[in-house]
């Protein structure tokens, strides 16, 4: 069903220019932002400590506050809400220092006389595999990229390739200069958050590629510009009810989602702005002007689809017997 008819082709490559500097620019201010601000890294990868405390009726986080001052274990912790006004999570980027101190109970102590409560979880990571959890959290980007690279010039060309990565690059960047910015705590469901914006956006451009591969093989003109226009408008409909119905969604789970899923569903919303923005103006102007020849891939097309008939006629004569 076409929700949108467009009577003309928007001219998108005429205005790539512009887009491609204020990319660059707000790459720049992430990484700028990185260098002298740098990342939150939360429990699970700068280790710590997770408290998860229960009262029965709404918790009274000021005052849970005013008595965990008074223990130097709980001195720089943070409270939030855990999904229901009743239920906290007390986060601490420290641990006891030693197995024969429970923490829950020094919890307990700590918030004796706040009110009826009980203690319903206590997770505690250390340093060391904090960052064994760092290190191979960024592998598995590094990975996921590569990975992507081989997959997209197996399927199109070295060209497409690298706009795809270049595209899914500016994707990351931004969403981690967004993080930076608000102070996210970049836990597990952040980096989870990262992996799936690499698939969406990947998705997003491959369809943009496709439709232009199957311009560059159907139309007359070789102009590339006038067929990488023609193929996004085409698809522009699709794009718009995909990203549209996608953000909703998500940002539904951002606004009532609960903390549990606050910097995951932030960082995807990022994420699916930068990354359907990334499959029109980024990925699309970079595989122009890496110079992308629609003459000679017709020439290339002629001679595999000769190739081809030849080896059909050759196949033909070796059933028929006839050598």
């Amino acid at each position: 069903m076409e929700f949108f008819k467009y009577a003309k082709t928007f001219n998108f490559m005429n205005k790539s220019k512009y887009t491609m500097i204020l990319s660059i620019i707000l790459i720049l201010a992430s990484y700028t932002l990185l260098a002298t601000k740098g990342l939150n890294y939360g429990v699970d990868f700068a280790g710590g400590t997770i408290v998860q405390v229960k009262y029965d009726t709404k918790a009274p986080i000021d005052a849970m506050r005013e008595k965990l001052k008074s223990n130097e274990l709980f001195k720089s912790a943070t409270i939030t809400e855990f999904g229901s006004p009743d239920e906290v999570v007390i986060r601490m980027k420290s641990t006891t220092g030693s197995v024969t101190v429970d923490i829950g109970d020094v919890t307990r102590e700590a918030l004796k006389g706040s009110g009826n409560f009980e203690i319903r979880r206590v997770d505690i990571v250390g340093p060391t595999v904090g960052a064994e959890l760092k290190e191979k959290g960024i592998m598995s980007l590094l990975l996921a990229i590569a990975g992507i690279l081989i997959y997209v010039a197996f399927r199109f060309e070295w060209r497409f390739a690298v706009a795809s990565i270049v595209a899914l690059v500016h994707d990351i960047s931004l969403a981690v200069g967004a993080i930076t910015l608000v102070g996210l705590d970049v836990n597990l469901d952040v980096l989870a958050a990262l992996l799936t914006i690499l698939g969406y956006s990947l998705n997003d451009t491959i369809i943009v590629f496709d439709r232009i591969r199957e311009g560059v093989t159907t139309s007359k003109s070789t102009n590339l510009a006038e067929i990488i226009n023609e193929s996004i408008t085409r698809t522009l409909a699709r794009t718009t009810l995909t990203s549209l119905t996608t953000f909703f969604v998500v940002f539904t789970l951002f606004m009532f989602g609960g903390e549990i899923i606050h910097a995951f569903a932030f960082t995807l919303l990022v994420g699916i702005i930068v990354g359907t923005y990334s499959s029109i103006f980024v990925a699309s102007p970079v595989l122009l002007w890496f110079g992308f020849d629609v003459k000679s891939y017709h020439i290339k097309l002629a001679a595999k689809a000769k190739r081809e008939a030849e080896k059909q006629r050759m196949r033909d004569q070796y059933e028929s017997g006839v050598m």
